[in-house]
This record gives C-alpha cells, sequence and structure tokens, in this order.
C-alpha cells in the first residue's frame, strides 16, 4: 500500500514538472534586433521647421524663434493666422512675388527686407532702412541665417523676355541644420543643377513663364535634394500636372521625396 502510495506521488510530480517546462518553454524572448526596431518605432522624428503655403510662390516659414516669409503676395488676409516675420525675401519684381500692396497692409516694423538690386529699386522710400541688398552669387548672413542668392532666368528663346540672368534670385536658405532652396523664377539653369547638400527644394514649373514638368523633374533628378516641393505651377493654361512631376522624379530616383502642399486653396 505504501509502495502504490509513493508511485502515485513520484508520478503526480513527474506530471507537474512536465507542464511546468513547456510553459517555460512557450516564453518568447525578443532578439537584440527586434527591441532595437520596436525602440525606433515609437520614436517620432521632431523638426523645429514648419512650412505653411499661401499661395503660388508664397510661403511662410518658422523656424524656432525665426518667421521668414517668402515672396509675400495676396493680400492681409492671406497671412491672417501668420506670425508677423522677422525676415521677408523677395526673388524678383514680378506682381506675383513683389506685391507693394501686400507689404503695406503687413506689419514689417521689426522686418528685414532681402532682395536683389531690381526689386530694390522698385520698393517705396519707408523701406530703404530695412533693405538688406543681395545679388546673384552673394551670400549673407542675417540674424543666424544664412542667405544665398542663386541665378534664376529663362533658357528658351520664346521665354527670354520674361526673367533676365540677374535680374531676380532664387534663395538657398540654411535653418539649423536643413538647407531650403526657392528656385523663384527659373527653367532648369546650370546653377541649379550645380547644387549640392538640399534637403529641401522648392521648384517651379509653369507655362509660358518658366519650365515644364519634364525640366523641373530632369534638374532635380541631377541636384538630388532629399525632399522636393512642387510650387508655383499656375500658368495661362491652367495648373502644370504635378502628378506627372513626382512620377518622373520617383521614377528615376526613388530615394528623393515629393511633397505636395495646397499652394491653389481656392481651385478646386
Amino acid at each position: 500500500m505504501k509502495s502504490h502510495m509513493l508511485f502515485l506521488w513520484v508520478f503526480c510530480l513527474f506530471i507537474s514538472s512536465c507542464k511546468q517546462t513547456k510553459k517555460e518553454e512557450t516564453v518568447v524572448h525578443p532578439t537584440v534586433e527586434e527591441t532595437a526596431v520596436n525602440d525606433a518605432s515609437t520614436q517620432k522624428p521632431v523638426s523645429d521647421l514648419k512650412i505653411i503655403p499661401i499661395i503660388h510662390a508664397t510661403a511662410v516659414l518658422e523656424y524656432k524663434d525665426k518667421t521668414v516669409y517668402i515672396d509675400p503676395t495676396d493680400g492681409t488676409n492671406a497671412f491672417k493666422n501668420q506670425k508677423s516675420p522677422d525676415l521677408v525675401l523677395i526673388t524678383d519684381i514680378h506682381g506675383d512675388h513683389m506685391n507693394i500692396e501686400t507689404l503695406d497692409s503687413l506689419d514689417l516694423s521689426k522686418s528685414k527686407i532681402i532682395a536683389p538690386q531690381a526689386v530694390a529699386e522698385k520698393l517705396p522710400a519707408s523701406y530703404t532702412d530695412q533693405l538688406i541688398i543681395i545679388n546673384n552669387g552673394e551670400t549673407k548672413d542675417i540674424d543666424g541665417i544664412s542667405i544665398e542668392a542663386i541665378p534664376m532666368y529663362n533658357l528658351r528663346k520664346e521665354a527670354l523676355k520674361f526673367h533676365d540672368k540677374g535680374r531676380g534670385n532664387g534663395y538657398v536658405i540654411t535653418l539649423g541644420e536643413e538647407r531650403l532652396y526657392f528656385s523663384g523664377d527659373t527653367e532648369d539653369i546650370p546653377e541649379m543643377r550645380a547644387l549640392q547638400n538640399i534637403d529641401k527644394a522648392f521648384v517651379c514649373m509653369n507655362l509660358p513663364y518658366t519650365m515644364t514638368v519634364e525640366s523641373a523633374a530632369d534638374a532635380v533628378l541631377e541636384f538630388k535634394p532629399k525632399q522636393i516641393y512642387p510650387y508655383h505651377y499656375r500658368g495661362t493654361e491652367g495648373l502644370s500636372d504635378v502628378i506627372k512631376f513626382k512620377e518622373i522624379v520617383n521614377k528615376g530616383d526613388n530615394t528623393i521625396e515629393v511633397i505636395q502642399l495646397n499652394w491653389y486653396p481656392t481651385i478646386k
């Protein structure tokens, strides 16, 4: 009888041990690689730069405590909820870039206005004290922000009358660690194609004034910005085909991110 009870006790102990072993074997511990992936997936990239499209070639940049206006146009209501600018950059003399009525309607009392000589000559004398002239090929550091003036002009014979070489500026603006390029009104000129280390590029594409989406894409594939924002794409025949532009760029180099912002909020 005692031997029989002892046998039952040993048998139960054995069964219990087997169940515990199986339970422990089902515990799955993540590998080092899995842990790294999981940790990375919970982290979102932080950027101090905010890009606000206003219309056509007009944009607002916010970086930390600085606000930059690019070619402010479309009247005071377009900037109703925007901070007053520290810097205002103007690329050219045409009304979709230099709009004196809009400038006069904004609070620019503490702003510095950066523009090429041709623009400076057309601005009212009331802006003289806050005006900083920068021409093609020049780089200036203004309030800790590096601004480089890049040429912008036409190449096609039938378009030479629109933008003379040396009159207007594209700009490369350095905000923190990022370099932003705003093309202004231009075609796919050698100076654009030669750009290096551009993080965000804003490139125009509209006829008859600038260039086709094919020309713009071809230039982008040569200077290879990390991100490309098609802007200034309204021409005499309506809006350019920015979807086609994206397809060409991504077919040529799928590492370039094409980002589409709403530059024409009133056009459905």
